[in-house]
């Protein structure tokens, strides 16, 4: 089969037509030791309060911390693969970060359509991660999303 021929709808999620005001979906996703390691070799960033015990301990957390973009990926987790889903574009996200995340925490990554612009395919969505009912993240994000068909 060539490209030209092949229907790619299966791959994509939730199409612009199909979103409404006040839908949404969440990610949750427990922190461990090798996700912060893992994100330091990844990100290239290596700050001490991330990946040092008795400096972390020294510090305001008095303890290892997890990297606050981390839990912000879990955002990009949920528009990815839930909703909008494949096939939407990530266009902007705003960040507040509000608390520590420490290995062992559970962070539930949650986004709501807050508004819809059909005339650009974009939607606003407000964006939030808590752990155990406590904000840890807070934000807002802008993606486009493909139209039907």
């Amino acid at each position: 089969m060539t490209t030209e021929n092949q229907n790619f709808d299966e791959f994509y999620g939730y199409a612009f037509e199909d979103l409404q005001l006040g839908m949404s979906a969440a990610y949750g996703h427990t922190v461990t030791d090798a996700d912060i390691l893992l994100f330091a070799g990844v990100s290239g960033d290596t700050n001490p309060v991330h990946l040092n015990d008795e400096l972390a301990g020294a510090s305001m957390f008095k303890g290892r911390i997890a990297h606050g973009m981390l839990s912000a990926s879990y955002i990009s987790t949920v528009f990815g693969t839930k909703l909008p889903g494949p096939g939407c574009i990530y266009l902007s996200q705003t960040l507040k970060f509000k608390a520590p995340v420490k290995v062992g925490d559970t962070v539930v990554a949650k986004v709501t359509v807050k508004e819809l612009n059909p005339e650009k395919r974009k939607a606003k969505f407000d964006t939030v991660c808590t752990v155990a009912g406590k904000v840890v993240l807070e934000g807002e994000a802008d993606i486009m999303v493909p139209a039907r068909g």
